[in-house]
């Protein structure tokens, strides 16, 4: 019994992840600016990539096989799934901070208040 629930709980997640890996790249070429683009390629990569591999670790455990099986295969999701939660966030962080830094491309905002605080006009 809960075999059949891990198993398809997997296959949900798998379902979600590509759902959401093609929210993400929809999103990805609709968006103009160079920061919701950013933030479309990181929903595509946690969602299209965290999520289904969570989906693989559930659905191997409720697979009728050998245990060194469904622990090498839902170890090896788990983390590369970590991974993925850890460094996708923290990449995407940096991309777009250095793309701040170098006023390569400047933000759509109405008031930018880090750009005071960083030129010394805040108020702190």
């Amino acid at each position: 019994m809960i075999d059949t629930i891990l198993f398809y709980l997997g296959i949900g997640l798998l379902f979600i992840g590509g759902v959401m890996d093609i929210i993400a790249s929809i999103g990805f070429f609709k968006f103009k600016d160079f920061y919701t683009r950013l933030h479309a390629a990181t929903v595509g990569a946690i969602g299209g990539g965290f999520y289904p591999l969570l989906g693989v670790a559930l659905a191997v455990m409720g697979l009728d096989v050998d245990l060194w099986f469904k622990a090498v295969f839902s170890g090896v999701s788990l983390i590369t799934a970590a991974i993925i939660a850890l460094g996708v966030p923290a990449g995407s962080h940096i991309l777009a901070r250095s793309v701040y830094r170098s006023r390569e491309v400047e933000p759509a905002v109405i008031a930018d208040r880090l750009r005071e605080d960083l030129e010394g006009g805040g108020s702190n």
